[in-house]
């Protein structure tokens, strides 16, 4: 079954290396994620809206090379409703495109998703692959310090959006899991690369009975493995986890259990050596709050519990 978006997008950010819409299926449904991009096809040459104007308010902050290049090619695993994902007519919808959008109208320029794994997604950036990264990637101080195998380099991070990670159940919770404590014992599934294996990791310290955790390299097959019976349980985003529990198979598949884990922002990842394009995002950033653009995308994809009211640079 096809996930449905939950209303239609006010606006489309541009396309890149597009997915098989078949990885959009509820049974195979989302997350972010070295260099899955290749196998994409195509990149589309524009919005259905391009924002692309020298005249925009603050279409001179950015650098040069991206004033004359009229886009920011966008880094994202486009697998993770609704963050970001294919929709029914194989556009890239969600959260994230619809900010970016928003940012593009006042820098005067077209934000290119690009699909690339999550754990590679860095990397790629400071490799020159992409401009920035928008992939609901929570902004920590390893990521900033490349402290990591997926973050080699490291980043800077305009930080958009707030969120922790969660526990969604198959409907009923028959395992009557209320929090990471319950886990040990069970099969539990998450993203490779993300935080949310470290919640399962975290977890296994405390264990008697060992947690058999499954770590996949798209969300979506966590969902598949919680939908097939061969997890227990799927450590995923919040506002990804809440999506689930109000969208699979009419809202009658799935739950969220417990409360929200270790709530951090979001950050739209910058190489270190372009602090001229960070302070773009930044200031565009806080135009789309102040104007009240922001909460309208929030309200539009019911995520307001994520929003914040200033934005930082590396607040993670």
């Amino acid at each position: 079954m096809t996930l449905p978006s939950p209303r239609s997008s006010r606006r489309r950010a541009a396309v890149g290396a597009l997915f098989a819409a078949g990885a959009l299926l509820l049974s195979a449904c989302g997350d972010q994620t070295d260099d899955a991009g290749d196998g994409g096809g195509d990149q589309a040459d524009g919005s259905s809206q391009s924002s692309q104007s020298s005249e925009a308010p603050l279409f001179d902050l950015l650098p040069e090379d991206i004033q004359q290049a009229g886009e920011i090619k966008v880094g994202s695993d486009i697998a993770y409703p609704p963050i970001e994902y294919l929709d029914e007519n194989d556009e890239v919808t969600g959260i994230d495109p619809d900010i970016a959008a928003a940012l593009g109208e006042v820098l005067g320029v077209d934000f290119t998703f690009e699909n690339g794994t999550f754990d590679g997604l860095v990397l790629g950036m400071n490799n020159g692959r992409h401009d920035v990264i928008m992939s609901a990637m929570t902004d920590t101080q390893e990521r900033q310090e490349g402290a990591s195998d997926d973050a080699e380099g490291g980043a800077d991070f305009v930080d958009y959006f707030r969120a922790g990670s969660a526990i969604l159940v198959a409907a009923g919770n028959p395992e009557g899991i209320q929090g990471p404590a319950d886990l040990c014992g069970l099969t539990v599934a998450a993203q490779q690369g993300t935080a949310n294996e470290q919640v399962i990791e975290d977890a296994q310290a405390d264990c008697d009975e060992p947690i058999d955790a499954v770590i996949n390299e798209v969300d979506t097959d966590s969902i598949t493995a919680l939908q097939s019976g061969r997890a227990q349980a799927v450590i995923t985003d919040f506002p990804v986890a809440l999506y689930n529990q109000e969208t699979a198979g009419g809202g009658d598949l799935f739950e969220v259990v417990g409360d929200q884990i270790n709530a951090a922002p979001y950050g739209i990842a910058v190489p270190k050596d372009n602090t001229q394009l960070r302070d773009a995002l930044q200031a565009a950033l806080q135009q789309i709050i102040d104007d009240g653009t922001y909460a309208e995308i929030l309200e539009q994809w019911d995520a307001q519990s994520g929003a914040i009211d200033e934005a930082t640079v590396n607040a993670g």
